[in-house]
């Protein structure tokens, strides 16, 4: 299914219903329309976690297989282009985690080569002490609860808003920005620790070089 790339104006309410019961009925030019008609803008959403085109055409389309599947579940009584991207932004989130897991992540989140810059040509010292950073953050992360640990990935990896996290999580814009906060903290505390500085006698808090190593500002 690859329709064009020009999107339709939504149309109103009332129309959508008809193509909601013509769809659920089984009316396969119906399920057409609302394919054209939202089709750039889950795409769009799909663009912005892949990054890539072909990728995000082909994450869209699994998504709008989910949506159609899912189209009974649609509360008439709710905005259908909202709950349509609600569940586009749920389902890319859970696309992330399982592309991430492919590529030897931690715990389903993250992609190791993602969490530090990789250096250009680096000598064997250089890229050993590459390899052992990011170890230890694996480690780090992998012992923050998951609350936390997907706060701080969707921040600090995948670059999202607050407003878009909160989002994507159906959460509180200030729970979001709390649970980046401690997570970021803990994140230090537990490089620290797993380091062996964690039981100093000044017993001080992660400084700023710490937090700019493991991403957490």
């Amino acid at each position: 299914m690859s329709p064009d790339s020009s999107a339709a104006s939504p149309p109103p309410a009332d129309a959508v219903e008809a193509l909601i019961r013509r769809c659920l009925s089984g009316d396969q030019a119906a399920w057409d329309q609302i394919v054209r008609t939202y089709w750039r803008k889950v795409f769009n959403v799909a663009y912005k976690f892949v990054g890539k085109h072909d990728e995000a055409e082909d994450l869209t389309q699994d998504i709008f297989l989910k949506i159609f599947k899912s189209l009974s579940t649609f509360d008439r009584r709710a905005n259908f282009q909202t709950w349509l991207i609600s569940i586009s932004r749920n389902l890319c989130i859970d696309h992330y985690r399982s592309v991430r897991k492919e590529r030897e992540t931690i715990d389903r989140d993250v992609d190791a080569n993602e969490l530090t810059p990789a250096s250009k040509e680096p000598g064997p010292v250089a890229a050993l002490e590459q390899r052992d950073r990011v170890a230890l953050l694996r480690q780090a992360l992998s012992a923050l609860p998951e609350t936390l640990r997907t706060a701080v990935l969707m921040r600090d990896i995948q670059e999202l808003s607050y407003q878009e996290i909160a989002t994507a999580l159906r959460l509180p814009e200030g729970t979001v920005k709390s649970r980046i906060n401690r997570g970021r903290t803990e994140l230090a505390r537990q490089i620290r620790k797993l380091r062996g500085d964690d039981f100093s006698p000044t017993g001080s808090r992660p400084s700023d070089s710490d937090r700019s190593r493991t991403g957490a500002y």
